[in-house]
């Protein structure tokens, strides 16, 4: 397992708020590491758990932000994460916005890789969603 990316983190200045959001927008599940200001994140079948499966994705975790939150229209200061999802894009994209999410670049057909766009979720952090199928329905690949 060299050299692939198995876990991710996302910061939280509100811990509840981005776990509400990504449950509700994604389906994932948190579970707090004992009394830390950390969360576990399950994002579901076919994740890659070093100890019991190998899968094609990855699960992450959630910790609490040190310092203030990015500001929205200023440089991303991490890396993003890309989420695929089935089918349209644009129903999560929209469900993102009604969950309090903030348009950073519109879903937008690239030919050859799919459908993509990015959201800044409610504390600031750029992610974006991407799906094989394009706005006319066919696959782009």
């Amino acid at each position: 397992m060299s050299n692939l990316v198995v876990h991710f983190e996302i910061h939280a200045s509100e811990p509840q708020t981005l776990v509400d959001f990504y449950s509700q927008l994604f389906g994932w599940t948190f579970t707090r590491f004992g009394s830390q200001d950390y969360w576990v994140i399950d994002t579901g079948e076919g994740s890659i758990d070093p100890q019991t499966r190998t899968g094609s994705g990855i699960n992450g975790g959630l910790v609490r932000r040190r310092g203030p939150r990015p500001e929205i229209g200023g440089p991303v200061t991490g890396a993003d994460l890309v989420i695929g999802v089935d089918g349209s894009i644009d129903s999560v994209y929209a469900r993102g916005i009604e969950l309090g999410a903030v348009e950073a670049l519109p879903p937008t057909d690239m030919a050859g890789i799919g459908r993509l766009g990015y959201l800044i979720d409610p504390d600031g952090n750029v992610f974006g969603v991407i799906s094989p199928m394009l706005s006319d329905g066919t696959r782009a690949m």
